[in-house]
């Protein structure tokens, strides 16, 4: 149940999730991106008295909601902090090494797309934010206020795929020469003018408010500083379960995997090895996962997301 006056967020491939993090009653798990707490309170609801939860996310207001569960919850610890900080939180709790799952839910949750104040989306007029924590960081509209055209235009190219990015990035920066762009409503109006809106189809802006966001967060950067570190605070047997919602955070979570479950030998390739290869730190398990017609029926939003599983190898 939502918390009163919050919005609200139906966690994706949940059961899915569970089912891979292979949650026991004693275990330890990590949640890297708590969120509204969906995934979370469902790992917790599958733990005995022993078992622990560890979560972290850097959205302040995710943060307050994993306080008031932990206050409730003494099996949740809670850390404030951007998942790319995996590994100085796990050696504060001790659990380097010892962890039996690790989840990433990447993205945004509904309650941020939702709040016209956060600036993620652009159905309703807010300021122009982007930040999942926005004491952190420049802001959407300091950014572009700032950026090179070509720089810009690269990055909506480069981070959301967008093949108009040359033209869209010309007609912002005309626009921020006429007054700031401070506002969601503003830069999605100059972009649909500038690639073409027709009604019924996705807006135009979706790719450059996708890009901009991953831009301000620095997100694929954290994503990839973070998979490393969750190899190593899990234990052998360990599972790292990684929701994405986008192809450019599926590319980098598939290329990890991939790498890191080859086999290896210390030894230039066609050079005899006493012993044979050595597997690598990951077991690949099973393909690619996303959710059924009846979830994607119930939570529209859901279409996108894709889950991959690898378990941590002795």
């Amino acid at each position: 149940m939502a918390e009163p006056g919050a919005l609200s967020h139906e966690p994706v491939l949940l059961a899915e999730a569970l089912e891979a993090l292979r949650v026991r009653p004693g275990g330890r798990y990590l949640d890297c991106t708590f969120g509204r707490g969906g995934h979370a309170r469902a790992i917790l609801a599958r733990l005995g008295p022993e078992g622990r939860l560890y979560a972290l996310d850097r959205d302040p207001e995710a943060a307050a909601a994993a306080r008031r569960l932990s206050e409730a919850e003494s099996r949740l610890v809670f850390g404030q902090a951007p998942f790319s900080r995996i590994g100085e939180h796990a050696r504060r709790w001790g659990i380097v090494g010892r962890l039996d799952g690790v989840l990433m839910d990447l993205g945004l949750s509904s309650p941020q797309l939702d709040d016209p104040r956060r600036g993620f989306g652009f159905r309703q007029d807010g300021p122009l934010d982007m930040r999942m924590d926005p004491a952190s960081g420049r802001s959407a509209a300091q950014w572009l206020a700032e950026v090179e055209p070509e720089t810009l235009a690269r990055v909506l190219r480069d981070y959301g795929e967008e093949p108009r990015a040359a033209r869209i990035a010309r007609a912002i920066v005309r626009a921020r020469e006429q007054a700031p762009i401070t506002t969601t409503g503003r830069l999605a109006q100059i972009v649909a003018a500038a690639a073409g809106y027709r009604a019924g189809r996705r807006h135009p802006a979706t790719r450059t408010f996708q890009a901009i966001r991953i831009q301000v967060n620095r997100e694929l950067e954290e994503l990839r500083g973070a998979l490393d570190q969750a190899l190593e605070v899990l234990a052998p047997g360990g599972r790292l379960v990684v929701i994405s919602f986008h192809s450019l955070e599926d590319r980098i979570v598939k290329r990890f995997f991939r790498e890191r479950s080859r086999r290896i030998t210390g030894a230039p390739r066609g050079l005899p090895v006493a012993g044979g290869p050595e597997p690598g730190p990951l077991r690949l398990l099973g393909g690619l996962v996303t959710p059924g017609e009846a979830e994607c029926r119930r939570n529209p939003r859901a279409r996108s997301a894709r889950m991959r599983v690898a378990e941590r190898c002795p």
